[in-house]
């Protein structure tokens, strides 16, 4: 019975995470109280994965990659690298996919995608090439490269998390590097060959054509005899009539409206709104519609301009409204449509709940653009400005960083010691405040692990592993043990696809290590090979780095699902191969 409720919640689990309906945090405490509850496990099993070191490690590395990020000292190193990468198409394609990935082992990965986002896209913009030409590579360079360390994905740090709550030796910092930069490298070989080929070739077109904003634009002439003169234009009767009021010209003046503008006599209004709206507004009293179909250079305007804003991952807006964050009063800025993953959203934009890898189209003045620019985790397309390079605190910061993997990596002190202790002298120097250090920490991310962990636990109490484990060599054993293991690795391949990297890999762990024991091999082989093949699942753009270029390289569904599934295929075979040479069955 018992095995029968941990089996429905795995796959419950599996479910609730693939719909996104619940946060992944919030799933996962369900499921430790449900645990709890049945006495499945105990109080201290439920929480023995959050005591973990492993959680300290993700957490100080969280705070470590936020200090080089906010002291622009990795703006410097990406500013540099844009430079000298060359002007040639292949160098270029090369450097950004060499010198990211390899900083990525080091970093998270998306992080490390996002720094490079703009600047490839100006780059590409100044060689007259399609910016999709570069921007997939730049992702899953980024994430092979944390296959080369321990800390290069969450990942790899909770697998060898599992390992040491299991009873087996955690992972060494450098243990999987030459399998890691083997994959990394073959990931290089294969975009600079067979994937450039398939790579799409975006045409350049004007942003209003791009997000097929025209058909939603008219220009409104107020009359003297019309009811809305003196009206606050964010407020007045076109708002209430769904109308939203982008542009204001008066006299020779055109201007963007702010929340204290009042409409005056003789006003010409661009305003936006639904199609039937329009039909209705004619009629309205006092008013002239000028023109239903609206031009681009009629929102770009003496000095108003267009631009386009990328939502990254540690940005203050995600998971807010439009509405919520007050996005024209704080940055004088009207949001014209919103893109995700290839479609335009153009209903009611203010009740638009920003994600990662979201782009907004905007309006306002030079001004207001410019100093969006200095906005920290806000990517404004085509213009990179590094953060001010803080010299003193960025290298302190870095030096920090490297003191910590060298003692690491040497078992000088332990791992999780060394980073807490590099995180800690980040704030003490102030290369990062200590109220940003909490609020940078991924904490969902390590509620999911820490309760995954224990969910194992509860897989091994009741003997669903066990179970789990009999009916796969059952059915597998016949065919050999590199078979097994094929089914372990691509499992893993597949479950990465609806769930994150690390609970795909947690979920399998237990039965695959059962499964080894069962088999009479060696455990850590298995392990080995399901943490990698959960970072080599490049088929389609759900992992958070490929959502961040997906809508700056305009790219499609289609086009990750042609030139991903031969990488991952190839790499797949590529961990069958090398893994039992490197870790012996």
């Amino acid at each position: 019975m018992e095995i029968a409720l941990v089996l429905f919640l795995l796959l419950a689990a599996v479910a609730l995470f693939a719909s996104e309906k619940l946060s992944v945090d919030i799933v996962t405490l369900i499921l430790l109280i449900i645990l709890t509850g049945t006495q499945i496990i105990s109080p201290a099993e439920a929480f023995a994965g959050f005591s973990s070191d492993f959680i300290i490690i993700l957490a100080s590395i969280f705070v470590i990659g936020t200090a080089l990020e906010d002291t622009g000292i990795l703006d410097f190193l990406v500013n540099w690298l844009m430079r000298h990468a060359g002007h040639r198409p292949n160098t270029l394609l090369f450097s950004i996919m060499f010198f990211p990935g390899l900083v990525s082992a080091f970093m998270n990965n998306t992080t490390v995608t996002a720094l490079f986002v703009t600047p490839i896209v100006g780059v590409a913009k100044k060689m007259r090439a399609s910016s999709s030409k570069f921007l997939m590579p730049l992702a899953y360079a980024s994430i092979l490269g944390g296959t080369c360390t321990l800390i290069g994905t969450s990942t790899n740090v909770a697998v060898s998390g599992y390992m040491s709550k299991a009873g087996y030796e955690p992972f060494g910092f450098f243990e999987f590097s030459g399998i890691g930069m083997v994959i990394f490298l073959v990931g290089i070989a294969y975009m600079m060959t067979i994937g450039k080929r398939m790579l799409p070739q975006t045409a350049t077109v004007g942003l209003t054509t791009r997000y097929n904003i025209k058909t939603y634009l008219t220009e409104i002439l107020v009359q003297e005899d019309s009811p809305l003169i003196g009206q606050v234009a964010f407020t007045s009767d076109l708002s209430k009539m769904g109308f939203r009021i982008l542009n204001i010209i008066r006299s020779k003046d055109n201007f963007l409206p702010d929340y204290r503008t009042r409409i005056r006599s003789n006003d010409v209004l661009l305003v936006e709104g639904e199609m039937e709206d329009l039909i209705k507004v004619k009629e309205t009293k006092g008013i002239q519609i000028l023109a239903d179909v609206i031009v681009e250079d009629d929102l770009e305007g003496g000095d108003i301009r267009l631009a386009e804003i990328l939502i990254t991952g540690q940005s203050d807006l995600l998971k807010n409204t439009i509405k919520q964050v007050e996005f024209l009063r704080r940055f004088g800025l009207v949001v014209l449509a919103v893109s995700r993953q290839g479609e335009t959203i153009r209903t009611k934009i203010g009740d638009v709940q920003l994600q990662l890898g979201d782009l907004l189209l905007v309006q306002g003045s030079a001004e207001r653009l410019e100093y969006l620019k200095t906005t920290q985790h806000l990517a404004v397309l085509g213009e990179f400005k590094p953060i001010l390079f803080k010299r003193r605190k960025g290298i302190l910061t870095l030096s920090f960083f490297i003191v910590a993997i060298l003692l690491g990596s040497l078992n000088l002190l332990p791992l999780s010691i060394c980073f807490l202790g590099a995180a800690v002298l980040s704030v003490l120097f102030k290369c990062i405040s200590t109220d940003r250090a909490y609020q940078v920490i991924d904490w969902r991310l390590l509620i999911l692990i820490g309760g995954m962990t224990a969910f194992g636990m509860a897989m091994e109490n009741t003997g669903a592993d066990k179970f789990l484990a009999n009916a796969i060599v059952d059915l597998l054993e016949p065919f050999g043990t590199i078979v097994i293991l094929a089914g372990f690795v691509l499992l893993t391949v597949f479950l990465t696809q609806p769930m994150s990297n690390a609970a795909a890999a947690l979920v399998v762990l237990p039965v695959a290590l059962q499964t080894a024991i069962q088999l009479g091999v060696n455990p850590r082989t298995f392990a080995i090979a399901i943490m990698l093949s959960a970072s080599v699942s490049l088929v389609t753009p759900f992992e958070p780095s490929c959502i961040l270029v997906y809508g700056p390289g305009k790219y499609t569904f289609k086009d990750f699902l042609k030139i991903g599934s031969g990488l991952t295929i190839l790499l797949v075979v590529l961990i069958l191969v090398m893994v039992p040479i490197f870790w012996p069955l």
